[in-house]
């Protein structure tokens, strides 16, 4: 309903407006942090792109210098920013510098990106207490946010797709495929690991 509300420029007036606000954060693959949030109550959207690197109009084959990452829209009067930001931390491997689970190098690192004086202290806060909660130091950068460029259709809701495409199992549907590769790749069982019953469910 949100969504629709918000493609047709409806119901959206005066304070309910200045509800809502976005995040941009890496965690790893972009269609598993997509798939996390999209679950997430207050959130209204999230959309899967690049950001973090200087070169313009990055694409799949060529991101180089940027992070997967995504854009979660939300609305704060139903969840806010630390809220958000604690919740992705806890859907990650805090603790791995060099990528995300099977997915390895620069591209696939966690970082939260931050838009003003707001969201830094409120993702500084939300390290903090994750790092308390852990009791280890968290490798997760806070940065400053850059142009977050929207990846590919194809990306968006990846982990929906109906079509079928060839795996090394054979033919899959795709949100099959998606699936497969989630629990071979050792996700979330990484993150129960890392927090346990903190862990963000998917």
């Amino acid at each position: 309903m949100w969504k629709l509300a918000i493609a047709l420029g409806f119901g959206l007036a005066g304070a309910a407006q200045a509800q809502i606000e976005k995040a941009v954060v890496a965690g790893g693959c972009f269609w598993c942090v997509e798939s996390d949030f999209e679950k997430v109550a207050g959130v209204v959207d999230v959309v899967s792109g690049y950001t973090g690197g200087d070169s313009q109009n990055p694409t799949y084959k060529r991101h180089s210098g940027h992070y997967e990452a995504v854009e979660i829209t939300f609305d704060n009067s139903v969840i806010s920013y630390g809220e958000l930001v604690a919740k992705f931390l806890r859907s990650v491997d805090v603790l791995d510098a060099g990528g995300q689970f099977c997915d390895r190098g620069d591209a696939y690192r966690t970082a939260i990106f931050v838009s003003g004086a707001g969201q830094k202290s409120a993702a500084l806060a939300a390290v903090a207490e994750a790092e308390a909660a852990l009791g280890q130091k968290i490798v997760t950068p806070v940065l400053e946010a850059k142009t977050f460029w929207i990846a590919e259709d194809y990306h968006q809701d990846y982990y929906k797709g109906t079509g079928i495409i060839l795996t090394r199992n054979g033919p899959k549907k795709q949100s099959n495929a998606y699936a497969f590769y989630r629990e071979s790749c050792g996700r979330d069982a990484r993150v129960r690991e890392v927090w346990g019953t903190e862990a963000l469910s998917h």
